[in-house]
């Protein structure tokens, strides 16, 4: 935030807000804000100070925001809502369920047999084969889990990298932008692992927006708009991406926040849906010359503690940290296996993966 705008911002929280600003840091703040007023040039330390005051501020604000989320919204071991793979010849607000078109929850065959056909075209490039995630918080640190268990896989292919590129707080909205820093530490972290974006070969992408309050559908719509931007960014800056699996998020119905609560987790699997539904319609903004070939990676979401039929997966409050939006260390875990044992089991990872 620029500083003008860190004092606009400031005259009107002030205010309303006073406790996590003792008296002596106000009257520098007025001070600052009056200096800035006639002209004067501010500091860099003047600048640091009036960005600190915002965020104890803005610290103070989100507690009593979430807070009162919390207490308006009680954490709910089941939402009653049906998990895709499970809906199946059944609707959710008029949509049909199933991971693909028809209500099918595997691929069309044409749809299918180009998967393969690329699969079986990721060969080792200058020795490597990149598989790079992409999201945010929850991806990354599901990432991390998931790097630990493939490292003691010995049946994994020796050739390929496996690469976390997801990053706290960058949402689908930022990874949408072509120009965000968030490219720039993917960049980074391919430097760190010692392979290069032309290496690229297979990604996995999970994505959600923060604090999303649109309602059905807008908020969904938006999530796929996001996602089709960064699988043209994807596609722009690894020239020999191939496959992206994508997935949507895990339960939220243990939130405590607004971060990403109940129904918006369990919608952002439409925006998955209807982004490889207009792939596999011949949609021009998802032709090969502007994005890989995409498809379902693993299916995450189950009803909480009542589960899934496909695979009896639970979510149990423990599978969640404090904030019942990010995982726990089990909850991480699960994804990682999930994760795993997808790509060692669908066709179209199995060519190049060991």
């Amino acid at each position: 935030m620029t500083l003008p705008r860190l004092l606009l911002a400031l005259t009107f929280c002030l205010p309303l807000l006073s406790q996590p600003v003792s008296p002596a840091d106000r009257q520098r703040f007025e001070e600052i804000r009056a200096r800035h007023d006639r002209g004067e040039q501010i500091s860099p330390a003047d600048r640091e100070f009036a960005q600190g005051v915002m965020a104890r501020i803005n610290q103070a604000n989100g507690a009593q925001s979430n807070a009162a989320y919390a207490r308006e919204h009680p954490p709910r071991e089941s939402t009653g809502m049906v998990p895709l793979p499970d809906l199946a010849g059944k609707t959710y607000q008029g949509e049909e369920g199933g991971l693909y078109p028809g209500g099918k929850n595997s691929p069309p065959e044409p749809h299918l047999a180009e998967g393969l056909r690329l699969a079986k075209s990721v060969v080792p490039i200058d020795g490597k084969i990149v598989f790079l995630t992409i999201g945010m918080s929850n991806t990354t640190q599901e990432t991390q889990a998931f790097l630990k268990l493939a490292a003691q896989d010995r049946s994994i292919n020796p050739n390929l990298v496996l690469v976390d590129g997801a990053q706290g707080a960058q949402t689908a909205h930022i990874t949408a932008d072509p120009n965000s820093n968030y490219w720039k530490v993917v960049e980074d972290r391919l430097a760190a692992a010692h392979v290069t974006a032309k290496q690229v070969q297979v990604a996995w992408i999970k994505q959600a927006n923060a604090l999303p309050s649109a309602g059905w559908p807008a908020a969904t719509k938006q999530l796929q708009a996001d996602l089709v931007a960064t699988l043209h960014n994807l596609h722009d800056k690894y020239p020999n991406l191939k496959i992206a699996y994508l997935s949507s998020r895990i339960y939220g119905g243990y939130a405590v926040t607004p971060l990403n609560p109940e129904p918006y987790a369990y919608e952002g699997a439409f925006a998955v849906k209807w982004t490889i539904a207009a792939q596999i319609s011949g949609d021009a903004s998802l032709s090969r010359d502007r994005a890989p070939w995409i498809a379902w990676g693993p299916y995450l979401w189950a009803d909480g503690a009542k589960g899934r039929k496909q695979d009896n997966l639970i979510r149990t409050r423990e599978d969640l940290g404090p904030d019942g939006t990010h995982p726990s260390d089990s909850g991480r875990q699960k994804v990682a296996r999930l994760l795993l044992d997808f790509l060692k089991s669908d066709p179209t990872a199995k060519p190049w993966i060991q």
